[in-house]
């Protein structure tokens, strides 16, 4: 096979024609670009739609498209899960488990991520262009006799560059479009010719520094040989090209034989039935056929007319190239007017007829009225594009197999592709940067005008999750394996919060996911800090098992360690936490006689030595009974009485007991994942939140436990806080209790908003997005699981970012994790900080400490590990 270009400086490509091209790689993370999911916000689709309408308006010539599917291998995904993560601490070796469980899951799957580029011919006016009709004749003549190509001298060099930056001007940067490196123009071509075998990895491309062209001393270009690009085989069908005397050979041995096909005699097969191209290289040999888009309906809907982006949805990859032309509208205008014209004189000649003209003609004309008044409006041009899609397999059975399912789906839609017998080679020549387009394929060429092309998505791209971090499972809206990662603990170091929130139903996966997400944190060398409500205790014996020897289990209800906030806190933050937990504690406002005779007294002890609650309960009696102002002292009394009730209460004990030892926020609370279990203290019911009378008139038990869990999460808050050099997440499940006052509220305000500069993030589960509080917006991470309830399930998208349509509200209550298909358990839609929105299949890792306290199904918890071969198969019928 012959090299398709000679020189490749930075992402200039001197090709084997004499063209010379620019190439640039659409990156989300360059630029104003964004990793785009599944499910778009319809303003998102639109301000999309309109950057890629005007990035092909401002292209010149016959840009080209490519949409790769690059093999992904488990090994990347290791290297993703290692990134961030410190070797040398000892506290990150249990990640290993966590990555070598990984790359068994993924070991033998089929994975690939969609890469696109754009390459674009470059002017070549006056000598410049006499330059390039030099440079193809010459590498015809010089490529034979094993002669070098004609040099390209510095001078051309600069001026193509400034040509390349002209174009890129033009473009702007809102799709992330940068500027390809040699080594991955290379992969390109290597990628096409690999098909079907194990590929290079573009993940080393993008590092590498070969390929690239230089200038040397005499002030041209030098390249390193691209010889190893050439050494392939191409053979449609699987046979070689027949010589043109061994043809006519053939024909008067035809004539002879009384017609019988060459084929035929030479055993080797139909062409028609052999509609595929075989691609030997070193490594071995690949099978891929080449489909053409040969029409297309005449209307589409706009959400189903992104078929680039639906090829994500198939079970094998599928590459395309977009071989385009950009037509001004003054010249397609023309073009249409020459059509009316001939559509006026098919009418005239219908006339004649008693039927008259056939509809189909007056729809036509209707068509060409709408495209002229469009292309007369504006800036629009015409793109006329050849659509060419490859897939292949290792065997000629699988590619077939896989080509007809490609052709069937697309039939589906009225869209009809072709697999021309003869020009597989030449289409897939098409699909290497460089090469020039065949005319053999101009039949198949289809006009849009740009706005229309844009809505055929080929730059839209699907994926979820972070670029790094823990495997979370695997992308449903994705047909292969692709996988997801989550990475909390480097949230903050891309200026991102690492605030999760979980919406759904019971039983819905909300606590395995919260454990699932722990783990990682803890595994990774960070700090978790849960606060169990459960009455089993669950997340303590989750601790226990997960991180044994790291974890530790402090039971606030068995009052062994104070908690009293004026002994535990630093002087600076005691006052406020003692402040905010007497008036909650109290059913009293802050700013009350009765709250402002708690704030006065406690100040006055939080100034003096030793301070504890007790003596807060001391200074209120010692005003009472003062020469203060009567209201002064019927505020002080009421207060003293209030809390002298409470102070004598078993479950307040940790509070205004001055002889418990107190906690130290450095000694107690200094394990990797620490467990404040609150079994034994009783809440109040979820729906006496909102009434304050209802509030008022619960059990003295119920008052005092939601005082105790404010204290507790203001705990957590300090600890978390107070390293700013360990990532730590706070995790509260069923957080209503939380966030049901405007004491927790303004907590889970201060973590959400500064959690960010002192590493720290909240992990919270709730059954309605609204138990999350006003600021859950600042949640960089959100989930929804099944959520039965309508309007709940309108709630739960909206805090998604998406509109709560009815197909959308009807897969979040009907086929998100059905209930009752395990094979389906685990599936919830997710959120990342890049705002991709996708479907998601949560794994637990086959780590027999993480899986063997995870579930708290009754009865479904599995006795020990589970093996990688269980979770493949319940992925299997999930996908089936």
């Amino acid at each position: 096979m012959r090299v398709p270009f000679r020189h490749v400086a930075g992402h200039l490509v001197w090709a084997a024609s004499g063209t010379v091209w620019a190439v640039w790689r659409l990156d989300p993370s360059a630029g104003e670009g964004r990793a785009q999911g599944a499910y778009v916000p319809a303003e998102v689709r639109q301000e999309l739609l309109g950057q890629v309408t005007a990035l092909i308006r401002s292209l010149p010539g016959e840009p080209r498209v490519f949409g790769v599917c690059a093999q992904v291998d488990p090994a990347e995904v290791a290297w993703k899960m290692m990134d961030g993560v410190d070797e040398d601490d000892p506290r990150s070796l249990p990640w290993l488990d966590h990555v070598e469980a990984a790359v068994d899951l993924l070991d033998g799957q089929e994975m690939h991520q969609r890469v696109l580029w754009l390459a674009v011919p470059l002017d070549q006016p006056g000598r410049h262009s006499w330059h390039g009709v030099l440079d193809s004749v010459w590498a015809d003549v010089a490529a034979p006799l094993g002669l070098r190509a004609r040099p390209v001298s510095e001078e051309q060099l600069g001026f193509y560059r400034e040509k390349a930056e002209q174009v890129e001007a033009q473009m702007g940067g809102a799709l992330g479009l940068r500027p390809a490196r040699p080594a991955e123009i290379v992969w390109l071509v290597k990628h096409a010719l690999h098909r079907g075998l194990e590929e290079p990895l573009l993940a080393r491309a993008e590092e590498s520094g070969l390929y690239g062209s230089e200038v040397g001393a005499g002030g041209a270009l030098r390249s390193p040989s691209y010889m190893e690009l050439g050494q392939v085989r191409l053979a449609e069908g699987g046979v070689a090209a027949v010589p043109a005397e061994d043809e006519q050979e053939a024909a008067r041995s035809k004539r002879g034989a009384g017609g019988t096909p060459g084929w035929l005699r030479r055993g080797e097969g139909s062409p028609v039935a052999r509609r595929w191209l075989e691609v030997e290289v070193e490594a071995g040999t690949g099978y891929q056929a080449q489909l053409v888009l040969s029409q297309m309906p005449r209307q589409v809907a706009a959400d189903s007319a992104d078929i680039f982006t639906q090829l994500e949805e198939l079970p094998f990859p599928v590459d395309y190239t977009i071989d385009t032309k950009v037509v001004t509208s003054e010249k397609a205008r023309r073009q249409v007017e020459r059509k009316r014209n001939d559509l006026v004189d098919q009418s005239t000649q219908y006339t004649r007829r008693p039927t008259g003209a056939p509809p189909t003609i007056l729809s036509a004309a209707k068509d060409l009225g709408e495209v002229d008044a469009r292309l007369g409006a504006g800036s629009e041009v015409e793109v006329q594009s050849v659509v060419v899609l490859t897939v292949w397999g290792p065997t000629p059975e699988i590619c077939e197999a896989r080509a007809r399912a490609l052709g069937a789906s697309f039939a589906g839609a009225d869209y009809r592709l072709v697999r021309p017998v003869g020009l597989q080679e030449e289409l897939f020549r098409v699909g290497l940067p460089g090469t020039v387009s065949s005319w053999r394929t101009v039949e198949f060429r289809q006009h849009h005008l740009s706005e229309d092309w844009a809505m055929l998505g080929a730059f839209g791209r699907t994926e979820v999750g972070d670029p790094t971090g823990m495997l979370l499972g695997l992308d449903l809206d994705c047909g292969t394996s692709r996988p997801v990662l989550v990475n909390l603990s480097d949230a903050p170091k891309a200026d991102a919060s690492a605030s999760l929130g979980v919406v759904g139903d019971l039983g819905s996966g909300k606590s395995v996911m919260q454990k699932l997400l722990t783990a990682s944190v803890v595994d990774r060398g960070e700090r978790a800090i849960v606060i169990d409500r459960t009455p089993m205790r669950e997340w303590a014996v989750f601790g226990r098992a997960v991180a044994p020897g790291r974890c530790q289990v402090i039971d606030a209800a068995e009052a062994r360690l104070s908690i009293d906030p004026l002994r535990i806190f630093g002087r600076s933050t005691a006052a406020r936490y003692a402040t905010s937990y007497l008036t909650l504690q109290l059913g009293v406002g802050p700013m009350s006689p009765t709250g402002s005779a708690v704030n006065r007294a406690v100040k006055a002890v939080a100034g003096g030595p030793d301070p504890s609650m007790s003596k807060v309960l001391g200074e209120l009696k010692r005003v009472e009974a003062s020469a203060e102002s009567p209201a002064r002292r019927n505020a002080a009394a009421e207060a003293a009485d209030l809390l002298g009730i409470v102070s004598e209460h078993p479950l307040a004990a940790m509070v205004f007991d001055p002889t418990l030892p107190a906690l130290s926020l450095r000694g107690d609370m200094d394990a990797d994942l620490m467990v404040i279990t609150t079994a034994g203290l009783t809440l109040p019911p979820k729906s006496a939140y909102g009434n304050a009378d209802a509030l008022a008139q619960q059990p003295l038990e119920a008052l005092i436990g939601r005082a105790l869990l404010y204290v507790i999460a203001a705990l957590a808050r300090e600890t978390a806080f107070s390293d700013t050099t360990r990532f730590c997440s706070i995790v509260a499940d069923e957080v209503y209790w939380l966030t049901s006052s405007a004491e927790g509220l303004a907590l889970v305000h201060e973590v959400l908003h500064d959690g960010r500069k002192h590493l720290a993030g909240l992990i919270a589960g709730a059954h309605d997005a609204e138990e999350l509080g006003p600021d859950r917006g600042l949640m960089a991470y959100r989930v929804l699981t099944r959520t039965t309830d309508g309007e709940r399930a309108r709630r739960g998208l909206e805090f998604l970012g998406l509109e709560p349509t009815k197909e959308r509200v009807r897969l979040v209550t009907t086929d998100l994790a059905p209930v009752g298909r395990k094979d389906r358990a685990g599936e919830v839609l997710l959120c990342a900080p890049r705002q991709n929105v996708g479907r998601v299949k949560i794994l637990p890792p086959a780590i027999e400490r993480v899986r063997e306290r995870l579930f708290t199904t009754p009865g479904a918890r599995p006795k020990g590990g589970s093996s990688n071969r269980l979770v493949k198969t319940v992925l299997e019928g999930a996908r089936s």
